[in-house]
């Protein structure tokens, strides 16, 4: 294959962004859409001049003229959606969460395996330029030793009652909706935590309004991670090392942040190559370059990485009482 044919499933708000993006990657096309009703593919078609529209999510994943999926329904259906695709032999890049436990993650993730067909997480903020040069900074020990790591996002959502960041049984919540920025940055920089502490405000339907999460490692480093759909927070991560900080100022899941780094008191920005676009196309061209190098499996958001994600998720919810109907 010399060019790699997208398909989505799903005409949101996530399935626009990521539509639009997808015009900025080399040996990619983007040739159909489904969603739960014809006429609201046709109109997505219609927008971004896509020739297949499907009025089901069947008839998308059986479409022998599609290559790979993004996933880009509401969290409850990233499992069952995923798996209808890797049954029909399609690629699935999942977006997140890309499940609601390690359960349903290791289940993605074996079928995928047995299929031998590609499948990652849609964790697109590990590859925008200024997140991967923070990487490279932290691990070339400009900073020293990482001491603590504080990641904040929140919003304030103004959701009605039915909405889906309310309702548990679509997964809703602070934690799964936008916390996992937060988690999977404080894994990215300081690994797996060895104890973990939690305290949350529920909502009337069971779910986290407000998350705060402390990670601890024995070598004596922190995390402090909070997460919020009622209050507008300064959505920003910080690392403090022993030689310095660093600072990815907010939005620092979006490809608009940049890193100021703090070394004896002198203040530095360090911009990245920005390319235009909302970022989502760093994802997708990575995705699409594993497909055309025949890799079942992504170097960045390994399926390893994907199950320890999970699992730290699950570990958190566990430790705040938050359950979703399913389980």
């Amino acid at each position: 294959m010399n060019k790699i044919r997208w398909g989505i499933l799903g005409t949101g708000t996530i399935a626009h962004k990521f539509a639009s993006d997808l015009k900025r990657v080399e040996n990619a096309e983007l040739v159909a859409v489904g969603s739960r009703s014809l006429q609201g593919a046709k109109v997505f078609c219609g927008e971004f001049d896509i020739p297949l529209s499907f009025g089901s999510y069947e008839e998308l994943a059986a479409c022998n003229e599609i290559d790979i999926v993004y996933i880009a329904t509401p969290n409850h259906l990233h499992h069952p959606n995923t798996l209808l695709c890797l049954n029909h032999g399609k690629a699935v890049l999942c977006e997140k969460p890309f499940a609601l436990n390690a359960k349903q993650a290791s289940e993605m993730i074996g079928l995928a395996r047995r299929k031998n067909v590609f499948l990652m997480d849609a964790l697109w903020t590990k590859f925008l330029p200024h997140y991967q040069k923070m990487l490279d900074i932290v691990k070339s020990g400009e900073l020293g030793a990482i001491k603590m790591v504080r990641a904040n996002f929140g919003f304030q959502a103004n959701a009605k009652p039915d909405s889906r960041l309310l309702n548990p049984e679509l997964g809703g919540g602070s934690l799964m909706d936008i916390g996992i920025y937060n988690v999977f940055a404080a894994l990215d920089i300081l690994g797996e935590p060895d104890e973990i502490s939690v305290s949350i405000n529920s909502t009337a339907q069971g779910i986290d309004e407000q998350c705060a999460v402390v990670f601890k490692y024995q070598n004596g480093a922190m995390a402090s991670l909070f997460s919020s759909i009622s209050a507008n927070l300064e959505t920003e991560v910080e690392i403090c090392g022993t030689l310095g900080r660093l600072k990815l100022t907010a939005p620092f899941y979006d490809s608009t942040s940049v890193l100021e780094q703090d070394a004896d008191g002198k203040k530095t920005v360090i911009r990245t190559e920005k390319e235009g676009g909302l970022g989502y196309q760093y994802e997708a061209r990575h995705a699409t370059r594993c497909l055309l190098e025949g890799n079942t499996q992504s170097t960045v958001v390994p399926h390893a990485y994907s199950i320890l994600l999970m699992q730290t998720l699950d570990r958190i919810r566990n430790l705040a009482g938050i359950v979703f109907p399913d389980e």
